[in-house]
């Protein structure tokens, strides 16, 4: 190293970063302490892959990613770090050689594996800022709670349609995740964005603003969105903010928590009770029982645009909303089948049915994604 060069930098590293080493809340003080800090990424989807491709951008010295999927073609809309020639692969191992790309002086740590109570301590507490890019309710309890037993901010955001929000939580003196919301939603009553569809470029924003986030709290500068919800409503393009405030009786950040180490967070959710075999059944099974000749009826429970995208032939369609006060049209004595887009809703409405009294209604695991991969590849997947 010359004797022009900072203390840590590179002159490779001065060029880089040159824009941020302008700016006086950054210089070469805080670029070095980017350089020794760790972020880590939970989910590299629509939320993650922004994140952390802005992390490694501005030279955060060490990302980890953790993950346990593979690329799919339906991710890459909003996921856009992914080709369709990275389909079957792993999403950590792709990532990883793009963040390389990116930025080859930072270190990517990978981890192909769920995040989950027996390992969230021991990789967490390794990093000094946590990034929940998840999509999913038993993650982001586990996330919060263990960012709070081991003393880690945890970035939150999260995308629905054409809606965000976005807050950092278990910072100190501040909210958590629970704080918020004490208690899951039932299991089925919020769909994920297969069932509700999100518009690619939300995720984008979102997982940028986590980033803002991460940066600011890494370098000690700006106002974090501690005790503060923002939300931004992309249909009108507005973003809005409400107080959170922390709750002196939290279950896991209060003076006296009642939860002090990791639970079982599917059960927690409601998602350990596995539905009752009569409540569904497969594709094959289905085919089977239709080319029985069995009296089998078709109920198609999704929204009007999706069925012209798709269906399977005879079925009788009554969206999911208007389910209840339209049962009439059905008969309590005929085996219902009924079916959507990945089989989230037509368990809702199989639940619903059967408390209606139709006693012989079952939902098609996985929905038409399923019937179209495993029986008729000519249906559209969508």
């Amino acid at each position: 190293m010359t004797a022009t060069e900072p203390v840590g930098l590179s002159k490779k590293e001065l060029e880089r970063y040159s824009r941020q080493l302008v700016l006086p809340e950054v210089g070469v003080e805080g670029q070095r302490r980017l350089k020794s800090s760790k972020a880590l990424v939970v989910g590299v989807g629509g939320l993650g892959i922004p994140a952390s491709t802005y992390l490694a951008a501005a030279g955060v010295g060490k990302v980890g990613i953790i993950d346990q999927d593979v690329v799919e073609v339906s991710n890459i809309h909003r996921q856009p770090l992914y080709s369709e020639g990275d389909a079957g692969r792993r999403k950590v191992d792709v990532a990883r050689e793009r963040l390389h790309e990116t930025n080859p002086n930072v270190v990517v740590e990978t981890y192909a594996a769920r995040l989950d109570r027996t390992n969230a301590t021991e990789v967490i507490q390794g990093y000094d800022v946590v990034l929940d890019c998840t999509d999913n309710f038993p993650t982001r309890y586990l996330v919060n709670d263990a960012c709070v037993m081991t003393g880690k901010p945890d970035v939150y955001a999260s995308v629905f349609r054409f809606d965000g929000q976005s807050s950092v939580f278990a910072a100190k003196a501040g909210p958590c995740y629970r704080c918020l919301f004490p208690v899951p939603p039932p299991p089925g009553a919020v769909q994920d964005c297969a069932e509700s569809g999100v518009m690619g470029v939300l995720p984008g924003l979102m997982g940028t603003i986590q980033a803002a986030q991460a940066l600011n709290i890494l370098l000690g500068n700006g106002r974090a969105l501690v005790g503060r919800l923002l939300l931004f409503n992309g249909s009108e393009m507005k973003f809005d903010e409400v107080r959170v405030r922390k709750d002196p009786g939290c279950p896991v950040c209060s003076p006296s928590p009642r939860i002090s180490e990791l639970i079982d967070y599917d059960t927690f959710c409601g998602l350990g009770r596995k539905r009752e075999r009569q409540e569904e059944l497969g594709p094959s099974e289905l085919k089977r029982l239709l080319d029985s000749g069995a009296g089998v009826v078709l109920l198609d429970v999704r929204q009007p645009y999706e069925r012209q995208l798709c269906s399977l032939p005879g079925s009788k369609h009554i969206p999911l909303g208007e389910l209840a006060a339209r049962a009439g049209e059905l008969h309590r004595e005929d085996e219902l089948v009924v079916y959507c887009h990945v089989g989230m809703r037509s368990a809702s409405a199989v639940s619903l049915l059967k408390s209606l009294g139709f006693g012989k209604a079952r939902s098609l695991t996985g929905g038409i994604r399923a019937w179209a991969e495993e029986v008729d590849p000519s249906i559209p997947v969508y």
